[in-house]
């Protein structure tokens, strides 16, 4: 049986929200992907205003410089000049904010615009439970040779109470294109049922754990609470364990 983490260490973490973005591609194929955001059909266009806009008051700045310069030089330091040129320093100096409020005005109307869809990931991100995953994949080399992969998919602490995963190969094996397509695909078959079986086993470990910590924890803000249902989860793995090892070890 491949190590697995402690379920123990799990228990009572919600799902990273960086499984949604970067982390995506650690998660393991066996629980899908989520529903993705469809763009804003105005964001071009909101980008590009605000594009316009940075240009047009740049432009607009560097005139009322040039002016209150030569008014400054014709007729000395008077008002119309003073204000000319504070202009143009303010609207030089804030012409790059107006990118910035086209790119809030489009998230937060794309954010509107994928509400439904925002809480739809959330609702899917939830239903992700943190235990170790076993999937085997197959891939075909150019000179006919055919690599069967073994990828483990670990639960790992995202922050202080969430967890992600982390992505790696268990096992590689590289069968020739000599060899029958049918001992090859038999062997990708047999381990095809023993990831199914470890990652079945994981499953039941961290269940069982998590349903002790479940039942145990009456207040999760309570510290004490919290303690207490660790406690009985870690006893109700323990006992799991134990009465696991009077059986037969599981043979191919």
């Amino acid at each position: 049986m491949p190590q697995e983490s402690d379920p123990v260490e799990f228990v009572g973490r919600q799902p990273d929200e960086r499984l949604l973005s970067e982390h995506l591609a650690r998660l393991p194929e066996s629980v899908g992907r989520p529903e993705a955001p469809t763009p804003l059909p105005a964001r071009g266009r909101l980008v590009a205003v605000g594009a316009t806009l940075t240009g047009v008051t740049l432009v607009a700045g560097l005139g009322l410089l040039v002016l209150g310069v030569i008014l400054a030089v014709s007729d000395g330091v008077r008002l119309p000049s003073i204000l000319a040129l504070v202009a143009g320093v303010v609207l030089v100096s804030t012409h790059w904010g107006w990118v910035h409020v086209a790119e809030a005005t489009a998230d937060g109307l794309e954010q509107r615009h994928n509400a439904g869809t925002l809480e739809r990931q959330r609702l899917w991100l939830q239903e992700i439970e943190p235990y170790p995953r076993w999937e085997v994949t197959t891939s075909a080399g150019e000179d006919g040779s055919v690599t069967i992969s073994t990828v483990a998919y670990r639960p790992a602490a995202g922050g202080e109470r969430t967890f992600t995963f982390i992505r790696e190969i268990a096992g590689t094996e590289v069968h020739s294109g000599e060899e029958p397509a049918a001992a090859v695909a038999e062997r990708a078959e047999l381990l095809r049922r023993r990831a199914a079986a470890d990652t079945a086993r994981a499953r039941e470990r961290w269940a069982t754990a998590d349903d002790a910590y479940q039942r145990t924890l009456m207040d999760a803000d309570d510290e004490r609470q919290r303690v207490a249902a660790l406690r009985a989860a870690s006893q109700a793995l323990s006992e799991q364990i134990n009465a696991n090892l009077r059986d037969p070890p599981l043979t191919e």
